[in-house]
């Protein structure tokens, strides 16, 4: 039996948010190496390695390929939205790039644009059977053979009359495709609509947070570089001539540096709290998308269905409605009906004969 796991499972959530502060902890350990190995004289391939092992893109963190092995996906062989749509991707309609829950969101819309197109399709096919219904209750109005006798005149009487009848089973068709089908469809639109709008704020604003507490990373990831090189000028300052005033700028460098390191940290430690709140987020929402994605396909297929077993019994009444013609053209009988007529309108059974002289 294969066994899956919801993202409010805490092992789940355990995991894939280690994963994420890892991820984030690893790119800040490169950056405290590496300044660790150019004051020992270390090699620059030995250098580039320790920076690359994380890459940052638009603001997210990702493990380089090395340590992308790690990563287990939440739902394996299930194509959830939540292990797929992590990375931006090139807008095909711009020069920039769409995040990965904006194609989600498209993707929703899409579902959206076609279930009122749907809807519509219903309204004109609503309409047809209104029209057609007003049709078949006025031709069975009008007086056309209405002469006609025995036997075949009943029948006739009684085809007109299931016209009538047809036309009932019609207007209630119509009434119900527009009760059962049109409706729901309709309603289940605007609530999808509401939804989608909150996913879609909520997500962009965790995101937009996330962009800026990484500018302010690389912000204070400059100033701490800046304040180093000042310490290395003072350091070097204080070796060619040595005063109290060049150790007095020593001591406020260092204490300058020190502080820009931990700038550097406490903005790194808010951009991987955002980090860690976007990534928890993204699989909520992305699996929350998953289910009213869901939804709306079973929804449209049960109310699809709905409308083929209205249509089944649509068929069933018109064949009710045309069996008593049946049957009364079934007991049409030519010689009962001029039996009939002879006897109404006869004018006398005794027969001419030859005259006598």
């Amino acid at each position: 039996m294969q066994t899956y796991y919801c993202i409010c499972d805490p092992r789940v959530l355990s995991f894939w948010i280690f994963s994420a502060k890892k991820m984030a902890q690893l790119h800040e350990a490169s950056f405290i190496l590496s300044r660790s190995l150019e004051s020992r004289g270390s090699t620059p391939h030995l250098q580039h390695d320790l920076l690359t092992i994380n890459k940052t893109i638009n603001g997210v963190t990702f493990p380089s390929l090395a340590f992308m092995s790690e990563q287990q996906l939440l739902k394996p062989n299930e194509w959830s939205y939540c292990d797929y749509f992590w990375a931006d991707r090139k807008d095909l309609q711009g020069n920039g790039c769409i995040t990965g829950f904006e194609v989600l969101l498209q993707k929703q819309l899409k579902g959206k644009q076609m279930q009122k197109e749907m809807a519509e399709f219903i309204r004109e096919r609503i309409k047809i059977e209104e029209e057609y219904a007003k049709s078949l209750s006025k031709l069975s109005q009008i007086p056309l053979g209405g002469q006609e006798e025995g036997t075949l005149g009943e029948a006739w009487e009684q085809l007109k009359k299931s016209l009538a009848n047809e036309a009932e089973v019609h207007l209630k068709f119509s009434s119900k495709l527009q009760s059962e089908v049109e409706k729901p469809f309709l309603t289940f639109r605007e609530n999808f609509k509401k939804d989608m709008k909150r996913l879609e704020h909520h997500i962009a604003d965790l995101r937009k947070q996330l962009v800026g507490r990484y500018a302010a990373v690389e912000k204070a990831r400059k100033a701490l570089a800046d304040r180093q090189k000042e310490l290395e000028l003072k350091s070097q300052q204080m070796e060619m001539k040595l005063s109290s005033k060049i150790e007095e700028d020593m001591k406020k460098a260092r204490r300058k540096s020190t502080q820009a390191g931990d700038d550097l940290m406490r903005c790194a430690d808010l951009y991987n709290q955002s980090q860690s709140k976007w990534f928890e987020e993204m699989v909520t929402t992305s699996l929350e998308l998953e289910r009213l994605e869901v939804e709306r396909v079973e929804m449209i297929r049960q109310h699809l269905c709905q409308y083929t077993t209205l249509r089944h019994e649509t068929d069933m009444f018109n064949q009710s409605t045309i069996e008593p013609v049946d049957q009364l053209l079934h007991s049409v009988d030519p010689t009962k009906d001029r039996e009939l007529w002879v006897r109404e309108n006869k004018t006398g059974e005794t027969r001419p004969v030859d005259i006598e002289i």
